[in-house]
């Protein structure tokens, strides 16, 4: 189906006035939300001009999401190989060729900046190339080019984030960017903070061979998460020699002729080959000229209302650089949304709370909605929750995983959030956000039918628990 015809006229309506170095939508950032938003934008008819300094794609694709989880995949292939006679299967671990692991990481992330710069040609999408400035409410200058835009979209994504005097060398004191180029397997790796990019870096170079230890601040790992699921992902790297310390937070470290020796708070001092320091993204709006154009910040993020508009009007702001989960896929609904707003069709604001989470280490961990303290906050006892442990998930016990779904339900009501834990269960969000998005009451899901054998039969059984007729779970 087409999209609507008001639309299509509204857009050539605003086409007919458009002249040269203006447009319809000018976004600044080509990171996934600004780059979803201009292909949104132009799907709808709309005059697109995208400016970037670096490569089309932004963090996620050149040095966040798709090469992290490329290496995590190597990081499962080495663990399927060294576990093989579990299975019968005769094999050996010889070692990892980082250069090899390397080329296969980069053969992906190039065939995708392939695919999408092809997209965005397709599309007739301009692309402007060079660092943009915004310099005026709705002007964006590029190396001393100015561009004018009906709606400028403010995508310009975030950077690793270090800490008061701790300075990043990038050879023995690395940000995640710095870690995704290691030529080598580090012999032994210290992670400064326990949240979701600081616990897959362990996890693989865990399954590379490396000795780990994770330095948390706060009282538990991916702290973000239910408190069962961090307690899970805690046991299950206690089991896999992955050593971490939570509640301790980091004082100071120095580097030594072998690496590093970190300093945590008590004296203690750690010392290993390398210092991965993961404590979290900033906003990268510095000298962007966004507060000198009025847009109200705090702590350098951009302030929107639900419907992604800055206090000035025509500027709308996308991603990582808005409060909130920074997820690419936050920021690639949020672009689609822009532009369907621009574009005049009223689109349903984004549910925060029904975005999915998923973390990629081994095991993973994977949610959606609230956590059991949040719900209880909210709701007191009307709160209900189960758990389905996946031991008695055929799948899983093929896969040699553990690990549970637990859900977070009103009596009477709808499910409120699912928390799940074990290998491969961030393939099961789907489900479990259309559950959540559509405010489903667990008698609504009792009755689907979920595959056998398959992991996504636990969301079913978990169901039926929460609905008071379990079947392979303890009522």
């Amino acid at each position: 189906m087409g999209e609507p015809m008001h639309v299509v006229c509204e857009s050539e309506v605003w086409r007919e006035s458009v002249a040269d170095g203006e447009f319809d939508v000018l976004v600044l950032g080509a990171g996934s939300g600004g780059y979803a938003c201009a292909l949104r934008a132009a799907q709808l008819g709309l005059k697109v001009g995208l400016v970037e300094k670096g490569n089309l794609g932004g963090t996620c694709l050149h040095v966040g999401c798709i090469p992290t989880k490329a290496l995590l995949h190597a990081a499962e292939v080495a663990d399927s190989a060294r576990e093989a006679a579990q299975f019968g299967v005769t094999a050996t671990l010889d070692g990892i060729d980082m250069g090899g692991v390397n080329a296969y990481k980069d053969k992906v992330v190039d065939r995708l900046f392939k695919g999408l710069t092809g997209l965005i040609k397709s599309r007739g999408i301009t692309v402007i190339e060079g660092t943009g400035t915004l310099t005026g409410p709705r002007e964006v200058t590029v190396d001393g080019t100015a561009y004018a835009g009906r709606a400028v979209v403010l995508a310009s994504g975030s950077y690793s984030k270090s800490l008061p005097g701790l300075e990043v060398d990038g050879e023995k004191v690395l940000t995640s960017e710095h870690a995704l180029r290691l030529d080598r397997v580090p012999a032994s790796a210290i992670v400064l903070g326990g949240g979701v990019i600081g616990c897959e870096f362990a996890s693989v170079w865990k399954s590379f061979g490396s000795d780990v230890t994770i330095i948390e601040a706060l009282p538990r790992l991916v702290a973000a998460e239910d408190e069962a699921s961090s307690k899970a992902l805690e046991r299950a790297f206690r089991k896999r020699k992955i050593s971490f310390l939570t509640g301790t937070p980091f004082q100071s470290v120095k580097t030594t002729d072998t690496g590093v020796a970190v300093t945590v708070e008590g004296g203690d001092v750690i010392e290993a080959e390398i210092l991965l320091v993961a404590v979290g993204r900033g906003p990268s709006t510095d000298g962007l000229g966004y507060a000198e154009q009025g847009i109200e910040m705090d702590r350098g993020f951009v302030l929107t209302d639900e419907r992604c508009r800055t206090n000035v009007e025509g500027v709308y702001a996308v991603g990582d650089i808005v409060p909130g989960l920074q997820l690419a896929h936050r920021g690639f609904q949020q672009g689609i949304f822009v532009a369907e707003e621009i574009a005049g069709l009223d689109p349903r604001p984004i549910d925060e709370s029904g975005i999915p989470r998923v973390t990629y280490s081994h095991p993973e961990i994977a949610s959606v909605g609230l956590d059991e303290a949040a719900a209880r906050e909210l709701h007191g006892d009307a709160v209900t929750t189960v758990t389905y442990d996946l031991g008695g998930n055929g799948k899983s016990q093929i896969l040699q995983t553990q690990g549970f779904v637990k859900l977070v339900g009103l009596a009477d009501g709808p499910v409120l959030g699912v928390h799940m834990v074990g290998d491969r269960v961030g393939e099961l969000i789907g489900e479990a956000q259309l559950i959540y998005n559509w405010e489903a009451h667990a008698e609504d899901v009792a009755p689907l039918l979920h595959a056998h054998p398959t992991q996504n039969e636990a969301l079913g059984e978990a169901h039926l628990a929460l609905a008071g007729k379990p079947l392979h779970a303890h009522s």
